[in-house]
């Protein structure tokens, strides 16, 4: 593995094991187990009770440990509620070639719609977490960069992505109207001083205890820059009233928020086109996605179509 830092190992419960033993013997006898579904960007084992293991699943993911260990310590304090904390960073050795990390567990639940008490108060408390994560000190944090995938750069930078979707989609939708929506989301860019931004809100990294927000995890996208990225689970998971109410919590103006359905549709696009990993789940999403964003378009432009004019309520029914 030593000489081909791109070979990926079987990254399973045996080989951390080898590696706790080998790096921090101290927890060499703690039960190690698998937390499935595991993630595109790192496999997870919980260590123990109170400790979970993140081990990057290909090299370039591996720059996200060290710039977790370094900014997460000195966010988690001003924020109003808890995010990872890093204990250790192992190193790479014979049988693993990059570096991984181990975190403080964090109990709760994924987010999903049925595990909260109430959406509009999941709204207001994510839109103070992301207001007061705005706020803190953005002095010598990281620039949008291929250690983030450009999240916080300008839309314009996921351009050539989009319109290849477009393309790809365009017998099963009104690719004119889709454009459209893209080209005014692009159309403006953050033109003040960088603010953080986590790079990828989404209910698979927010945590839910006793029915409440508790937790944003895996800032592996932790960057500054434009927040709009951080805006998209407007549409990726709230629905018309609970975006309503996301929205006017949120310390931001329109161009950010138009921006941010942007982000949501660049997603979409590129996950219904089948241009990046995806798997059935995901793809059928992404069609409620879009439905969410032409919807949403058509209501600030007056409904001028309906939104079977420009994806066909038929290929809805094949994607749901």
């Amino acid at each position: 593995l030593s000489s081909n830092q791109e070979l990926s190992p079987v990254i399973d419960k045996s080989l951390v094991s080898r590696l706790i033993t080998n790096q921090f013997p101290k927890f060499k006898d703690y039960p190690i187990s698998p937390i499935l579904p595991g993630g595109w960007d790192n496999r997870v084992f919980r260590l123990g009770e109170d400790m979970l293991i993140r081990m990057p699943s290909a090299k370039k993911y591996e720059v996200q440990v060290e710039k977790e260990y370094k900014w997460l310590p000195k966010l988690s304090p001003l924020l109003p509620l808890r995010i990872p904390e890093p204990i250790e960073i192992g190193h790479e050795d014979e049988i693993y070639p990059w570096k991984w990390s181990i975190y403080k567990w964090i109990d709760g639940e994924i987010a999903a719609k049925a595990k909260v008490t109430s959406l509009p108060e999941f709204a207001r408390q994510l839109a103070n977490f992301l207001n007061t994560l705005q706020k803190i000190d953005s002095d010598g944090a990281p620039s949008p960069g291929t250690h983030n995938f450009y999240r916080g750069a300008p839309l314009s930078h996921y351009d050539k992505e989009v319109r290849l979707a477009i393309e790809a989609l365009k017998d099963k939708m009104d690719a004119l109207v889709i454009t459209k929506i893209w080209e005014e989301s692009a159309s403006t860019v953050w033109n003040t001083k960088p603010v953080w931004l986590h790079g990828d809100v989404s209910a698979g990294n927010l945590l839910v205890n006793k029915g409440k927000l508790s937790a944003v995890i895996d800032f592996g996208m932790l960057g500054s820059g434009d927040p709009a990225c951080d805006l998209a689970i407007a549409w990726t998971f709230f629905d018309k009233e609970t975006r309503k109410e996301f929205n006017s919590f949120l310390q931001t103006n329109e161009d950010v928020w138009i921006r941010g359905r942007g982000w949501g549709l660049w997603k979409a696009l590129i996950v219904s086109a089948e241009l990046t990993n995806t798997n059935v789940i995901e793809k059928a999403n992404s069609w409620r996605v879009l439905k969410e964003i032409v919807g949403d378009y058509l209501e600030d432009h007056g409904n001028q179509h309906s939104q079977s004019e420009i994806i066909g309520e038929s290929f809805y029914d094949n994607h749901e």
